[in-house]
């Protein structure tokens, strides 16, 4: 089909149209606006000089197929319909696991029946206990006391 198409004057004619509003546009909006669309203008002559025009027929021509068979056929629905399913069953067993897990971190669980309770680790009785530690009695506290009384504060 893209041979059947008289490239080169449909290229030539939206340029010129093109050159043309930008001619415009420059009076119109400024350089800057101007010289933009002219520069809009100048790609399909280009494309069409370049030959890109034939890759972006056939990169147009592919995605309107695939999207068209995406659309009319039942079969791709369907596995649409099934990824679907297993997005959503695997974001419900993570959302499961994570509520066990934070369960499981709350109450310890108790032991399978016929089966064996868990090992507690018994404490190494080599070492030597260390005794609790007592407040110091800071001459800081003593100047902090003195000062509330001074202030009338006790």
């Amino acid at each position: 089909m893209f041979n059947q198409i008289a490239w080169l004057p449909l290229c030539a004619g939206v340029t010129a149209v093109g050159l043309v509003l930008s001619f415009l546009a420059f009076r119109r909006r400024g350089a800057a606006a101007g010289m933009r669309l002219a520069a809009w203008s100048l790609l399909p002559v280009a494309a069409y000089l370049t030959g890109a025009l034939s890759a972006l027929w056939t990169i147009g021509a592919t995605a309107v197929g695939f999207v068209t068979g995406l659309v009319l056929n039942p079969m791709v629905w369907a596995g649409v319909a099934v990824a679907g399913l297993a997005a959503v069953l695997f974001v419900v067993s993570g959302v499961m696991r994570g509520r066990r897990l934070s369960v499981g971190r709350k109450k310890k669980a108790a032991p399978e029946p016929g089966g064996k309770p868990p090992v507690q680790p018994v404490a190494n009785k080599t070492q030597p206990s260390v005794a609790p530690k007592t407040p110091k009695n800071d001459d800081d506290f003593s100047d902090i006391e003195a000062l509330l009384k001074r202030r009338g504060i006790s």
